[in-house]
This record gives C-alpha cells, sequence and structure tokens, in this order.
C-alpha cells in the first residue's frame, strides 16, 4: 500500500510520508538519560504526540516506559481521588506490557476499586514498589497533560509525583517524567471559585481545549493560585518545527515512490517560505498538492502538481480551509482579547512589539503558535496564519467598508487577459481613498491605510490569486506586499511618507528588493501627511528597472 500524507492523528513511519526525527529523539533521550523531569508544551497539531510515540519505542530497550494519553480519561475518572485512582491504574495496565505479579494485582485491584484504600498515596506506595524491584528504570510520559489541569485532583496527582521524584536518591522513584500539552504547565493557574463548579462546566471547552475563563476572556489574578508541582521542570528547547532539509528528506522519500523530477530543494525551500516549518501546515500542503491538486484539469498529473505554481494552488486551498487548527486559532482570538490586540498591532500598524516572555499576551501568543521570536521582536509565525488572520480581521469589514465596495464594484477592469493590471489597481485606489477618507488626519492614515488597501485588493484577486507581506520589511514606515496571480509575481512597497531623502532610500530598497524576486517592474504606495503633496501616479526610471509610485 502506497505511504500518503497525513494530518489526522500521529503519523507512522510504515505508512505515511514523515520528517525523519530521530536527531529530536537523540536530544530528548539525553534529557531523560540525565533523570528530568520536563514539559512538552506546543500550539496544536505540532507533532507532540507522533514525537511522544516515537520517543515511546526509542526508550523501551533501555528503559519501562509508561505512556499515558490523558484524552482517553473522562469527566467521571476526575470526580474525585478514588474515581482518578481508579483510572489512572487502569491506564496504567494498559500501557505496560509485563508487571511483577504483586504490582499488577494490586493495579488491578485499584482499577476494579476493590482494593482496601483507593488513594494517590496508596497508588505511589505502589510505584514505589515496582521501582524499587525493576531491573529498568521507568520513565513516564503523560500526553494531553492539559486537559486535567483546572482539576484538583490531579494537581494532587502531579505534587505527589514531584515529591516522590525529588526523593530519588534515597527511594526508588521514577526516573524521569515527560509531561505534554499546548499550555505550558509551568505557569498555568488554577482558578480558585467560591462555588464548587459542575463537572461538566468544569471540564467542557467546546472543543477549544481552553480553560475556564471569566466572560471578558481574562482570567482574573486574584482569582488564581500558581501551582508548584512543576516548578522544578527542566527547559526543554529541542526544535519540533521543520527545517529545509526535514522537508528535503520527506519530499525524497515521495520522490522514490512516484518519481515526478520536482527539484526537490527549491520545493521544500518553497514549503518552508510559507510554512516555516509549522508541522500540520507543511503536511497539509503536501497531501493537498499530491491529492487534490494532482489530477485536475489545469495540473493533470503529479509532476504537474509538484511546481512552484502548483504550491500556490495548495496555499489558497489551504487558507480558505475551515480545519480544526484555524477554528482552534480563532477560540483563542475570542477568548483572549489581549491576544488580539497584539496581533492586530503586528499586522496592520507596524508597530514593532518586542519579544516579552512575561508580557501576558506575547506568551499567550507564542504558546498557542501565533507567534515567533526573531531577533527579539515578536513576528507572526508563518506566512499562512499571517493571510488567515488578515482575512479573519477584515472579514468583520467586508459588509460596511466603502473602499471594498469600490473595488468589489470595479474588479472586472483589473483584469485583462488573465494578467492583473496592478497600474490600475493603484491609480483607482488612490481615487478612491482620496474621496473617501482624503480629509482624515494623519492618526488615522498612519494605522488604516494599508488596512484599507488590503480591503481594497481582496475583491480583486480573491480566488485567483494571493498575497503577503514580507515580514522582514514590515515595520511602522514600510510593508512589502507580495502578489502572486496566475504565475505572475508582483511587489508593492507600502511606505509612510517621511520626506524627498527618505522617499529615495525607499526606492532605492524596492529596486534591490526587485532584484531579489527578478522583476523588471515594481509599485510603491506612499501615505504621504504633506498638505501641499500631489495625490496620483508617477512612473520612475532607475536604471533598467520602472517603479509606479502611488501617493495618497
Amino acid at each position: 500500500m502506497a505511504k500518503i500524507f497525513n494530518v489526522n492523528g500521529a503519523c507512522r513511519p510504515e505508512v505515511h510520508y514523515m520528517v525523519d526525527i530521530r536527531s529530536r529523539l537523540e536530544a530528548v533521550k539525553i534529557m531523560v538519560d540525565n533523570g528530568d523531569y520536563f514539559t512538552i508544551n506546543r500550539a496544536r497539531q505540532f507533532g507532540k504526540t507522533t514525537t511522544l510515540n516515537a520517543l515511546a519505542d526509542y526508550l523501551k530497550s533501555d528503559y519501562i516506559v509508561i505512556s499515558l494519553d490523558f484524552q482517553t480519561m473522562g469527566v467521571l475518572s476526575f470526580k474525585n481521588e478514588q474515581s482518578f485512582v481508579a483510572a489512572l491504574a487502569g491506564e496504567l495496565l494498559d500501557s505496560v506490557d509485563v508487571f511483577p505479579e504483586e504490582i499488577e494485582e494490586r493495579l488491578l485491584a485499584f482499577s476494579e476499586e476493590t482494593a482496601r484504600v483507593n488513594s494517590l498515596n496508596a497508588f505511589f506506595r505502589v510505584i514505589k514498589s515496582w521501582c524499587g524491584m525493576s531491573d529498568k528504570r521507568i520513565v513516564l510520559i503523560i500526553d494531553e497533560v492539559d486537559t486535567a489541569t483546572n482539576n484538583q485532583v490531579f494537581i494532587d496527582f502531579l505534587a505527589q509525583l514531584r515529591a516522590y521524584y525529588l526523593k530519588r536518591p534515597r527511594v526508588p522513584a521514577i526516573w524521569s517524567v515527560i509531561l505534554a500539552g499546548v499550555y505550558d504547565i509551568r505557569y498555568i493557574r488554577q482558578k480558585i471559585r467560591p462555588e464548587r463548579p459542575s463537572n461538566a462546566e468544569r471540564f467542557s471547552n467546546d472543543g477549544r481545549d481552553l480553560p475556564p475563563t471569566d466572560r471578558e476572556g481574562a482570567i482574573p489574578h486574584e482569582e488564581h493560585k500558581t501551582n508548584s508541582p512543576w516548578n522544578i521542570s527542566a527547559d526543554f528547547n529541542v526544535d519540533m518545527s521543520f527545517s529545509v532539509a526535514d522537508i528535503a528528506g520527506m519530499l525524497r522519500d515521495y520522490e522514490s515512490d512516484w518519481h515526478t523530477d520536482m527539484d526537490i530543494h527549491k520545493m521544500a525551500g518553497l514549503i518552508y517560505d510559507y510554512t516555516s516549518g509549522y508541522p500540520y501546515l507543511v503536511s497539509r500542503l503536501c497531501k493537498l498538492m499530491d491529492e487534490t491538486i494532482a489530477g485536475r484539469d489545469d495540473f493533470p498529473g503529479k509532476p504537474d502538481a509538484w511546481t512552484g505554481q502548483g504550491l500556490l494552488e495548495a496555499v489558497k486551498l489551504l487558507e480558505n480551509e475551515t480545519n480544526a487548527l484555524f477554528l482552534s486559532l480563532k477560540g483563542k482570538l475570542i477568548d483572549y482579547p489581549k491576544l488580539r490586540n497584539v496581533l492586530y498591532a503586528l499586522l496592520f500598524t507596524g508597530r514593532p512589539v518586542p519579544f516579552t516572555a512575561m508580557n501576558d499576551a506575547i506568551e499567550i501568543a507564542a504558546m498557542f503558535g501565533f507567534i515567533r521570536n526573531e531577533n527579539g521582536m515578536a513576528v507572526i509565525y508563518n506566512r499562512i496564519f499571517e493571510t488567515v488572520l488578515y482575512n479573519w480581521f477584515m472579514s468583520d469589514e467586508y459588509d460596511t467598508s466603502r473602499i471594498y465596495d469600490a473595488a468589489l464594484r470595479e474588479k472586472n477592469q483589473f483584469v485583462t487577459g488573465g494578467h492583473l493590471n496592478v497600474r490600475r489597481i493603484l491609480e483607482r485606489f488612490v481615487e478612491s481613498f482620496d474621496d473617501l477618507y482624503g480629509d482624515q488626519d494623519e492618526t488615522f492614515l498612519e494605522d488604516a491605510g494599508r488596512r484599507y488597501f488590503m480591503l481594497f485588493l481582496k475583491p480583486i484577486i480573491n480566488g485567483e490569486g494571493h498575497c503577503y507581506v514580507e515580514a522582514e520589511t514590515r515595520n511602522r514606515e514600510r510593508t512589502d506586499l507580495v502578489i502572486d496571480y496566475h504565475g505572475e509575481q508582483f511587489v508593492i512597497e507600502l511606505k509612510v511618507w517621511r520626506g524627498n531623502a527618505y522617499n529615495e532610500r525607499g526606492e532605492a530598497q524596492l529596486a534591490e528588493y526587485l532584484d531579489y524576486f527578478h522583476l523588471k517592474k515594481g509599485y510603491m504606495l506612499s501615505f504621504n501627511f504633506n498638505k501641499k503633496k500631489t495625490i496620483g501616479l508617477k512612473e520612475l526610471v532607475l536604471g533598467d528597472r520602472i517603479l509606479i509610485e502611488a501617493v495618497v
């Protein structure tokens, strides 16, 4: 049976095309060999479960591995200490193949609730006895650990686990502990309320993987306590994102089966450019090219799909999907207003946002995978997230935005013979923007100008083209927008006008950028606050390149 690209659940190398993660497993094993207690917190669909499953197999020759998934434990398992111990013992029995007879009998008694005492203290005494009898050290792995972190029984479990772990020099104990989830559990705060919530209220999260919050989505500090069971956690610095070399290795495996003659290194680089190595997005793009794009009239075979244009088609499909990852991200934006404000500032205003880990909104944005740290500054994690977020933020304005309506009414005049007429787009944007917003103040232009141009552009290229912001050039004074339309690329520099000298530097920067894209024509849209400005378009010749500049 041919392998496939997998985006649902854990990957298995015998049935799925996947990245070789052996170097990551080796790095994690060093931590296990050191006896570390650590957390693996990464965003949804970042490959945690695949890594943990592979790690369990990788360790089993040297260790006894207890591999648990707390998603399999239902609400009633956390009703009280006795129920939790029973469920935990049952999961442990399912996870490990062979026990000493005495240990197995005692765990069965816990799971069947026939033990004289079903308590955490009794449970850990059994674990301590098992560790003392075992020829191999025992490693505990718990996946989806944050599904239970708002529950006092689980907090008590972790507290006792921590206590026994710290006693290792004196008594037999579990050698290494690995806890995995979305939330960095070292910083999870447990909500304390005077009334005792129902189980349904405590554990229902409507599929958004969120702890209970107040109506505004902010968790009141005075109603929390910081739990200590995690403060012994070692730092986990293993990079779980995919590099260009990782992606290329997976594509080589695919190419050995299908012989598409793709340029593997170039394709891996293009995929990385759009995903920044986010595992789900890498696999999803590959799956779309392999199973959806290939076979269409415009891409009749797999060799046609595994091209730059095939990738752009896959990107368009992906960005318009309603998949579980995007729904999860949307849920976070709704529930965390401060997160929404930070992302809006990053996307539209160009204001630099330092990556400050002690800032709650930055910490949350990084934890959920929205942003990453690039040279001390917060940036949106990848182009695909950026476009999805742009579309989501702007969707609220489609029904009310006059600039969007202006473009929608005139969209047919901007495409001729299948080619995008960017000069005409700029020309009509300048006219429409001046008519609608020409009397607005400088603050409005600086904060809203770029957003309004993207609103104007959206109905023109929607469904046929794709645009993204080049993250390295986005700041308060300059943003480079790249448009891909039917295989053609266009670069538009959006900038705030700061005087002729600055403008000339901007023109030189754009010329360099055109060289990077191997283009001879570029575009600049300047938002000019000078009352004596002349709005409209002008054409400049820069060596062998042409620059069309629009001023509003």
